[in-house]
């Protein structure tokens, strides 16, 4: 907690930039629902990475390398996790029948959500951390303080890593999301129109206020986002498990930029093959980080090493071994 209290400024400027970017976002320049381009989303994801980038360049100067390279670590290994989130913006829109021109409603509220159940996993977790320390112990001649909860996720993310890396692919544009717990908890506290009403997340009809279809896919999404916070959130405590002004700023500059590049990547999912081995990897680097960490610390300079290098490399090998096309006969 002590960056909170020693650099509140800093914390002053990511909540003024927050702040004003959603205003101009939803108020001006998405102040009419429409079909976003690819140049527009474009334009906002280049904005987005940019801000994060300048942002970790006053961390540079107002602390220090280490916190600087803490944040760009937390920033991309959140922003590589939160790639399965846009298949399920994909699901979700394309099982509710979602209008294009209101995609950008839905995950401009999801994120609003995200921005407070983050919140609250990060510094609860910080919280849980510092009071889960063990007793110092001597093990194989060195006097370590183990962690409970940071070996038991590095353990998590070890074992995710490695099935992630059998895994098969499970996104099924098929799929039906009509038991999907956030719809059930819809319907069961309230009443569900069958048609959309315009931009509208609420609506009467026939005297009876009722939720639309808009509102049911908001809740998928921000559903969907606390159970993929299960992976990236334990992830980033590997960064910095003492700090979260690191982890929250770094998370949710990450998460803002998720949907502009939802609509830059949409058509090109597909292209991306190779990058569920590279997450694969990271998660178990990550893992085994946390888990060797009482006995040997890895500097955060070597974990934002491997966690760009093997993400570059698992782009270009998407690219360079595109995954066959499966040819049928008559």
């Amino acid at each position: 907690m002590d960056h909170l209290i020693n650099h509140p400024g800093l914390l002053g400027v990511f909540g003024v930039v927050v702040i004003i970017m959603l205003l101009l976002d939803l108020g001006v320049f998405n102040r009419h629902s429409h079909t976003v381009s690819t140049k527009e989303a474009l334009i906002w994801t280049v904005v987005w990475i940019g801000l994060a980038m300048c942002f970790s360049g006053v961390i540079y100067y107002y602390m220090d390398f280490e916190n600087f390279a803490r944040f760009q670590s937390a920033y991309w290994i959140e922003k590589a996790l939160s790639v399965d989130n846009l298949f399920v913006f994909i699901l979700v829109f394309t099982f509710f029948k979602v209008p294009k021109e209101l995609h950008h409603r839905v995950l401009f509220w999801g994120i609003i959500g995200a921005l407070v159940f983050r919140a609250i996993f990060i510094f609860a977790g910080v919280e849980i951390i510092n009071m889960t320390y063990l007793p110092a112990m001597e093990i194989f001649g060195q006097t370590v303080e183990i962690n409970a909860v940071l070996t038991v996720f590095g353990v998590f993310l070890l074992i995710s890593g490695i099935k992630s890396w059998f895994a098969k692919d499970e996104h099924d544009e098929n799929e039906d999301l009509s038991k999907n717990f956030a719809v059930r908890m819809v319907h069961k506290f309230f009443k569900v129109s069958d048609e959309y009403d315009g931009e509208k997340f609420f609506t009467v009809k026939n005297g009876v206020r009722m939720v639309t279809p808009l509102f049911v896919a908001l809740m998928v999404i921000e559903f969907t986002d606390v159970i993929f916070a299960v992976d990236s959130i334990p992830a980033i405590f590997a960064i910095a498990p003492d700090d979260p002004f690191i982890l929250y700023t770094s998370n949710i500059f990450a998460i803002l930029g998720l949907r502009s590049l939802y609509f830059l990547l949409a058509n090109f999912m597909d292209k991306f093959s190779k990058l569920k081995y590279g997450l694969a990897i990271i998660l178990a680097f990550i893992g085994t980080k946390m888990i060797i960490s009482p006995f040997y610390h890895v500097d955060s300079m070597v974990s934002l090493s491997v966690i760009g290098g093997v993400l570059t490399l698992s782009v270009i090998a998407s690219f360079m071994f595109p995954p066959k096309k499966e040819v049928t006969t008559k």
